[in-house]
């Protein structure tokens, strides 16, 4: 037995009326925007929704060392632990990304099942197998107190007939909005835990591939594993999950999860929206400036990268303009000249900041916060 999926309030609906406008108008967006700018925010997304859901199960690295490893960056400071975690899970995703237009598509054990190994085969062992179901008990424990079960999963001989009944629930139709859908089938996942580890990963991976295959809007601008992974967000995901109980009760209205959801969405879409406005409105800046120092246009994307994300380093401006290594070395070495930017440490770790001359009406541009509101705060006002 499944959780049942639950009416949606007037309020609820209202809330995801907004939710898809504004992802229509992120459609739109993003349609009209030159793709290689777009590319390096899907990048950048990508990198930024890998960090999150990886930080929440305690493997901690930044988004942009994220993306540097995406980029195959070898000399970037993290363990080996986080540094295998994060391409497996870039591995995973980048599948799931795939998987938006295939048009024979079903949802399989087998498939979970694979998309469980490409995230944990590289801790494959006998007593945590990957790819397989779990064969004994497993308990999410209390964040505050390891010795205390928060949650004990359904028993072991019960999970290939609960996830034959979600497998088939996945293939279904049952009339319900495909983001609501979507954050069902975490729920379901998450609780039937089918694994001896990486359970929550893949229960938040399957969400986002509900997403992928709604087809309205790319995954990584819809996925809602960067606003979970925001520290006060993750102590209410912990929370929500923990008002289902500490055992399988799927006879529940989970109304509840349903609008963590909603708002979780329409967080990231504004989130998302922000970002996009901004980043267009840096280079949009850098463009007049770059007019008035005579710079050529191909170097905006190493100046926009510093000014956005923070930093830039040669692979990367290589790879985004398609130049050889010497026309990418001699304009990074030309912008260090002129102050623009700033070199920081040893040749092969090396990436670049702003330098002293760095345009500071940009930099005012990229940094200024955005405020996000409360959905439901708003629909009911």
């Amino acid at each position: 037995m499944l959780y049942p999926s639950p009416p949606l309030t007037t309020v609820d609906q209202k809330v995801l009326v907004d939710i898809e406008a504004m992802r229509q108008g992120l459609r739109h967006q993003i349609q009209a925007n030159p793709a290689k700018w777009t590319l390096g925010l899907r990048k950048y997304l990508t990198a930024d929704t890998i960090a999150a859901s990886n930080s929440i199960e305690g493997f901690r690295v930044s988004t942009i060392d994220v993306q540097d490893l995406m980029d195959g960056e070898k000399d970037v400071e993290v363990s080996d632990e986080n540094r295998e975690e994060t391409l497996a899970y870039q591995r995973m995703m980048t599948y799931v990304q795939t998987l938006h237009d295939v048009t024979d598509f079903v949802y399989s054990k087998g498939l979970l099942n694979a998309l469980h190994w490409m995230l944990q085969g590289h801790r494959h062992a006998q007593r945590k197998p990957a790819g397989q179901w779990r064969s004994g008990p497993v308990y999410v424990t209390d964040p505050r107190d390891a010795s205390i079960a928060a949650y004990t999963a359904p028993p072991a001989d019960e999970v290939a007939g609960l996830m034959g009944e979600l497998v088939d629930w996945l293939n279904s139709d049952d009339g319900s909005h495909p983001l609501v859908r979507a954050a069902l089938a975490h729920l379901h996942l998450v609780s039937i835990h089918p694994w001896a580890d990486g359970n929550g990963r893949m229960s938040r991976s399957l969400q986002t591939l509900l997403i992928a295959r709604e087809g309205v809007l790319a995954p990584e601008f819809s996925s809602i594993e960067a606003w979970l992974g925001r520290p006060g967000n993750t102590w209410e995901y912990y929370k929500e999950l923990q008002r289902r109980g500490a055992t399988y009760r799927p006879d529940q209205d989970v109304s509840s999860w349903i609008r963590f959801n909603l708002t979780a969405y329409h967080q990231q879409a504004q989130t998302v929206r922000g970002r996009m406005d901004r980043s267009a409105a840096v280079w949009r800046s850098l463009l007049s400036f770059a007019g008035r120092a005579g710079l050529e246009e191909r170097v905006l994307s190493a100046l926009h990268d510093v000014a956005v994300i923070g930093r830039v380093r040669r692979s990367h401006y290589e790879q985004a303009e398609g130049l050889t290594l010497q026309q990418a070395q001699r304009d990074l070495r030309d912008l260090v000249a002129a102050g623009l930017l700033a070199p920081v440490g040893r040749t092969r770790a090396r990436y670049y900041t702003e330098g002293p001359s760095f345009p500071e009406p940009v930099l005012e541009v990229a940094r200024t916060p955005m405020t996000l509101s409360e959905p439901y705060q708003d629909a009911v006002g």
